[in-house]
């Protein structure tokens, strides 16, 4: 595709960023290849696209590898009157495709966007409204325009309905509105896209709406360690600083509104030290009932649910780590589950966890909703086990709560209370030697491993990657509360 045509993900583009439009044109070898689950959610969103062809049975797919091959072949196409998928246009300068394009009456056409999210957002609205604008431009008689998502109330049983996984939303009215300027628009989009020099753009709220900008640590580029932007929950605020001029925390003015959170953030910064709240962690470990069992899930999500039973996006347990401690001090037990094969793992790792956990003691976690969530759905989906997860989730002591309330922070945590962060805040060591250090990169090579054509080397490699990783979590969780005890 020539660059100097205005494509819908350029203008989408520039909708967010002129800088990110001029790049995205004129450098695009600047622009970082996306990670792995970025890259998961295009997959995502294409596998979306594919079934809801399924919806309109008789569609012509036009091949999308030949742009010009496309164009012409929707010119031809279009004459026959029939649902199109993956068709094309080129009106001046302007290019789009159109997930469906759906013949009406006489001479009228709609338009479907499909997505894989599971509600209309704006940044739909704008989209549709670009396409919308090149089909007319090009002659075309739009009737009506629609927006195809996933349905997340829908549940699996059998083979996937399209008819019940998606709901069409009728967008007519939003995208007649979001047109209004659009010509102006893209008329300025043009002349970014000409220009010689790439346009300056201040930080700002744009940099993650709709999406996190691939640009965003360029542009960060050069700020101080402890930046305005790692204020704890600091939002606007960020925003307000920086753009007044202040880029440290060291730097904000003593009468600056900041929450009770943000002031103690900013003393630990300028001192240098921990804030430590030593009555507060003591009742916190007085609350700790021995035996302790401190547990982690790893689990995936996918578009289109896999199992019977469950729904889009759905977080599905593939893994759980173990660690259990009798007494202060003493030595850990460690059970674990780890799916092996393409079934349902749910079954196998509740009956695991059935066996390893005992009927007394507090089970720690870190950010209870998550591993509360997972123990009610599985007791939901396993009604054998229904009445022994709940007494499970009634014995659960989030490990988060003090971290989050602040009554232990270190400068190093820059404004997070993950377990990412404080774990090597209280202990020194943390996820840096990992093959996997993260819960999404988890559950993609989880799935790669299982249904994916890798060699035996290679999925073992990853077992043991997984193991070593959400081991760490709990291990983790045990090295946290021994570092607390000594606090106090």
């Amino acid at each position: 595709m020539p660059s100097a045509m205005l494509s819908k993900t350029k203008y989408l583009n520039g909708l967010q960023c002129f800088k990110l439009l001029w790049i995205y044109t004129n450098q695009p070898e600047s622009i970082p290849q996306p990670d792995a689950a970025t890259q998961n959610r295009f997959d995502q969103g294409h596998l979306a696209g594919e079934l809801a062809k399924k919806l309109f049975p008789g569609g012509i797919d036009i091949p999308q590898d030949d742009f010009i091959g496309n164009i012409s072949r929707t010119k031809e196409l279009l004459k026959q009157r029939k649902t199109l998928f993956e068709a094309g246009v080129l009106t001046g300068k302007l290019y789009s495709r159109a997930d469906i394009l759906n013949p009406v009456n006489e001479d009228e056409w709609d338009i479907i966007e499909v997505k894989s999210s599971t509600e209309v957002k704006d940044i739909n609205i704008q989209d549709v409204s670009f396409q919308k604008f090149c089909r007319e431009k090009d002659g075309l008689k739009i009737r009506k325009c629609f927006l195809a998502h996933i349905n997340n109330k829908y549940v699996k049983n059998g083979e996937i309905n399209p008819e019940e996984l998606f709901t069409i939303e009728d967008i007519t009215e939003e995208v007649i509105s979001a047109s209004e300027g659009i010509t102006d628009r893209i008329i300025s989009m043009f002349d970014v896209i000409s220009s010689p020099v790439c346009p300056e753009m201040s930080i700002s709220t744009h940099c993650s709406d709709p999406y996190d900008c691939p640009l965003s640590a360029n542009c960060r580029q050069g700020l101080p360690e402890h930046n305005v932007f790692t204020l704890y929950r600091g939002g606007k605020k960020g925003f307000d600083l920086y753009n007044s001029g202040i880029l440290s925390i060291t730097d904000i003015p003593s009468d600056y509104d900041l929450s009770d959170k943000q002031l103690i953030q900013c003393s630990c910064v300028v001192g240098g030290e921990p804030h430590i709240e030593k009555n507060e962690l003591m009742q916190f470990l007085a609350s700790l009932e021995y035996p302790l069992y401190y547990l982690d899930f790893e689990t995936f999500s996918t578009v289109v649910p896999m199992f019977d039973g469950t729904r889009p996006y759905q977080n599905i347990p593939f893994q759980f780590s173990l660690h259990v401690q009798d007494m202060p001090g003493s030595s850990l037990q460690h059970h674990w589950f780890l799916a092996d094969g393409p079934g349902d793992p749910r079954p196998g790792l509740l009956s695991q966890l059935h066996k390893s956990i005992g009927e007394f003691g507090s089970v720690i976690v870190y950010n209870q909703s998550f591993e509360k969530g997972i123990l009610r759905e599985m007791g939901e989906a396993l009604q054998e086990y229904t009445r022994w997860s709940q007494s499970v989730i009634d014995r659960i002591v989030d490990l988060y709560a003090p971290f989050r309330s602040f009554c232990y922070y270190h400068p190093s945590q820059k404004g997070s209370a993950s377990i990412k962060k404080v774990l090597p805040a209280l202990t020194g060591s943390g996820y840096e030697d990992l093959a996997i250090a993260k819960g999404d990169d988890a559950s993609l090579v989880f799935l790669d491993m299982t249904y994916s054509e890798l060699t035996d080397e290679e999925c073992l490699e990853i077992r043991n990657n997984l193991l070593a990783y959400c081991g760490l979590d709990t291990e983790g969780m045990v090295r946290i509360v021994e570092q607390l005890y000594k606090l106090i």
